[in-house]
C-alpha cells in the first residue's frame, strides 16, 4: 500500500494543516518529465520516513488554486510543512541523497 496520499483542496487542511508530523507535498503534473523522474523517489522516501514524515502529491492541473496559493510557478516543487506552515521548499528534480538531507533537516535529525 502506498504511503503517499493524493492532496486536494478538500483534504488539504486535514492532511497538511492539522498533521502532527511534518508533511512533504510534491506539486506535480502528469505531463511534466522531471516530475515523472522525481515521483518514484518521493514514493521511496515516503516508505523510508514512514512514521516520521507524511507525504502527499498534489496535481497542479487539478488543484490550480492551491498551487497558486503557495506560489508554485515551476514543477516539480516540493514543499515541507510543519504545523501547517511552510518551512522549506525545493524546486526542480533533486537526487535522492539531497532530498534525504533536506528531510532530515526538516524533521530534526540533522
Amino acid at each position: 500500500m502506498s504511503k503517499v496520499k493524493d492532496i486536494t483542496k478538500e483534504n488539504f487542511d486535514k492532511e497538511v494543516s492539522q498533521s502532527p508530523k511534518p508533511v512533504l507535498i510534491d506539486f506535480w503534473a502528469p505531463w511534466c518529465g522531471p516530475c515523472k523522474m522525481l515521483g518514484p523517489i518521493v514514493d521511496v522516501l515516503a516508505e523510508e520516513y514512514a512514521g516520521k514524515l507524511n507525504v502527499g502529491k498534489l496535481n497542479v492541473d487539478e488543484n490550480q488554486a492551491l498551487a497558486a496559493q503557495f506560489g508554485v510557478r515551476g514543477i516539480p516543487t516540493l514543499i515541507f510543512f510543519k504545523g501547517g506552515q511552510e518551512v522549506k521548499r525545493v524546486v526542480g528534480a533533486q537526487p535522492k541523497s539531497q532530498l534525504q538531507k533536506t528531510i532530515e533537516e526538516v524533521i530534526g535529525l540533522a
